[in-house]
């Protein structure tokens, strides 16, 4: 059976036609209180993606505004969305409206600890270091 990819009920193409003001009824109070207020450096993002839009670039959209909300327009662009250390590749797809750009570009690493140190105890592996 084939996936059906669909945000809160429309197929990606529909919600691409959408209007502005009948996406945000579509999304949650939150995300519809932060597109709204515009910041200055969202505006500036925003720019940005209709520039790449209209000039159909190839290049990815290199951002550090990772509370930006992902809108309809923006599915099938790639941005890299800085993590606090490098910009980490994040391409939208259709299952990531309404959700925000910081999301997909994790900022911590999964930690991975190792074996007691070289004179070390097995038992020592427990204690609090103090």
């Amino acid at each position: 059976m084939v996936e059906r990819i669909a945000f809160r009920g429309r197929t990606p193409t529909e919600l691409v036609g959408l209007g502005g003001e009948d996406y945000l009824k579509m999304i949650n109070s939150r995300e519809r209180r932060s597109v709204r207020r515009n910041s200055i450096d969202y505006r500036a993002l925003l720019q940005k993606v209709e520039r790449h839009i209209r000039d159909r670039s190839a290049k990815p959209i290199r951002t550090h505004i990772r509370e930006a909300v992902i809108q309809p327009s923006w599915v099938g662009i790639k941005f890299e969305v800085h993590n606090g250390k490098e910009f980490r590749p994040v391409y939208v797809s259709a299952a990531m409206l309404g959700h925000r750009l910081g999301e997909y570009a994790h900022t911590t690493k999964r930690v991975l600890h190792s074996d007691p140190g070289i004179r070390a105890t097995r038992g020592s592996k427990f204690l609090a270091v103090k």
